[in-house]
């Protein structure tokens, strides 16, 4: 072990006595921790205008710090548009110019009619798919003469579901020339049915 009062003042230097303290102070110096990590424990805000600060300490290898940081003061209203920031936030502009039927399409009978839709950032596009009816069986000659309401009805009966599994548009557009497109399209959709 390392021994602070030895050699002695006005002794004689002893060989032993001397490797004995050099293995002494090693095993001190050996001893000592080296730092191999450093870990913030905490950082907490301050008023603005405080005084920023840290403060250290050695766990073992570790290296701990926790901070305080005081937080910047409220800077001035900015000028929209007069600074280089954005400028005030304009008016929603429409959500398009107008709708464009693509396309009609006539479909085999019996297959199921359906509408395409969809928006190119402009124009809202509709591509219409719709069977044409079964063909009827052959009528009987009928008498010549007037025919009644009950049996124009029985003749029109199942001569024509062209339209009859395409569904209306029910949700209204605050646009009115889009509002009149839609009813007038409901109005072809509704008339088609028998």
């Amino acid at each position: 072990m390392f021994d602070p009062n030895l050699p002695q003042e006005n002794t004689v230097a002893d060989a032993a006595q001397m490797r004995s303290q050099f293995n002494g102070l090693k095993a001190l110096i050996d001893a000592i921790h080296s730092i191999t990590a450093a870990q913030v424990d905490g950082v907490s805000t301050l008023p603005p205008g405080s005084p920023a600060g840290v403060s250290v300490s050695v766990a073992g290898s570790t290296l701990h710090f926790t901070f305080s940081i005081p937080q910047g003061e409220t800077g001035p209203q900015g000028n929209p548009g007069n600074d280089g920031g954005p400028g005030p936030v304009g008016p929603q502009g429409p959500p398009f110019a107008q709708a464009v039927v693509d396309a009609v399409n006539t479909l085999p009978p019996g297959s199921p009619a359906s509408v395409g839709v969809n928006f190119d950032g402009t124009h809202v596009r509709f591509t219409f798919e719709i069977p044409q009816g079964y063909e009827g069986p052959a009528g009987a000659q009928g008498e010549p003469g007037e025919v009644s309401q009950a049996q124009l009805d029985t003749a029109i009966s199942g001569t024509s579901p062209n339209t009859n599994n395409v569904g209306t548009l029910d949700t209204p557009f605050g646009d009115p020339d889009m509002e009149a497109l839609r009813q007038k399209l409901n109005e072809l959709i509704l008339n088609g049915r028998r």
